[in-house]
Order: C-alpha cells, then structure tokens, then sequence
C-alpha cells in the first residue's frame, strides 16, 4: 500500500509569486485591509506592520556562505509551496526567509497561496489539528510526492507558543505577539535558515 504524501501539482500551477503577494498585500492595505474573508481593524493594523517587517527582513536576511554553497549545488529539483495571509505576524518574519533561500538555488521554485482560499489544501497539512500558518510544503514537480512540511514558525519560538498558552493567566495576544516578534527580530532568521537547510539534507 503506498502511504506516500501527494497534493495536486496544479496548486502551483494557479499560485502567485512573492512579488505578486508583496502587491497583494500593498494593495489590501492601500484599501485599508487585510487578505482574506475576515476583515477588521485589528487584522488591517497587522498586516500594515508585517508589510513593514517584510521589508525589513528583506533588508536585513544574510545567507551564510555555506548555505548559499549547498543551495546552489542542490541537484534534485522541487517545488515550495507555501500557504499564508497578510495579517499573519510568523509569515512576516519567515516568508522571505523562505523566498531568499528558494532564490538561491537553481532548482527550487517557491509559489505563494493564501490560506482561506484554499482550505481543501490547507486541511491536508494542520498543525495540532490547526491552520497555522505559514505553511510550507515542498514537492516533486513531476509527481506532487511532499518531501517535507514545515511550519507554522521556528522550533523555539513555537515553544514559546506552547508556553503561553499552557500560562493559568496568559497575557494578552497583543502583548504575547510583541513577545514573539522580539524573540523573531532577535534571531535574525538565523533558526529557520538553519531548520530549512536541515529538512533539504533529509
């Protein structure tokens, strides 16, 4: 019986470049919103500030040399897919993570869907039975076999999810997320670059 993880390669086929999401993103915010059916001000005000962090990792990622060497010698070609939202604050500070390492590497192509749109795809990789995002899912071109998941966010800033979470008085989100997003300014990309390159060496 074969148990191999598959999806429908024309996922991919019908998703939108990193550019197209950055505009996308820019032209929900220009309408003063935010991607995807919910729509408040609370998520609009995300989604400016992870348009702002978008930028600033953009400015900021550095690609060891190693990293750079291994990606751009890599010989099996996939493709990344990964599911996300505007308003998400873990997509802000990974995506072009993601974007940087894929473009490093001559076999690797990286397309962008968003999360509420495609349900059907998201439900095929939960997290604890959640839609987390950001999601990435890498693949065999040809037959859509998944070569490994990753996400919603990096190992240690997940635990501090977890912790906050198990608090008996946790802190409100909104200072649970600057928490989140100081331990994300304070690693510099550095652990999921790290955790990537783990999951590529199998």
């Amino acid at each position: 019986m074969d148990t191999t993880t598959r999806i429908d390669t024309r996922y991919f086929e019908n998703a939108m470049t990193y550019a197209a999401y950055r505009q996308l993103v820019r032209k929900a915010i220009a309408n003063g919103g935010t991607t995807g059916p919910v729509q408040n001000e609370a998520l609009a005000g995300y989604t400016k500030l992870n348009d702002h962090r978008m930028d600033r990792v953009e400015k900021t990622v550095v690609l060891p040399d190693a990293v750079r060497q291994t990606l751009r010698h890599m010989q099996q070609p996939m493709d990344w897919l990964v599911l996300t939202e505007g308003w998400c604050g873990d997509a802000a500070a990974t995506v072009p993570l993601l974007e940087c390492l894929a473009d490093a590497s001559p076999v690797i192509r990286m397309r962008l869907l968003l999360r509420d749109d495609h349900t059907d795809l998201m439900d095929q990789f939960l997290t604890a039975g959640g839609r987390s995002i950001p999601k990435l899912i890498a693949f065999q071109p040809d037959s859509g076999e998944v070569l490994f998941q990753w996400g919603p966010r990096p190992e240690p800033a997940q635990e501090l999810v977890h912790a906050w979470k198990a608090e008996e008085s946790p802190s409100p989100y909104g200072e649970f997320v600057q928490t989140l997003q100081l331990w994300y300014a304070r690693d510099k990309g550095r652990t999921t670059i790290r955790e990537i390159m783990d999951l590529l060496a199998g």
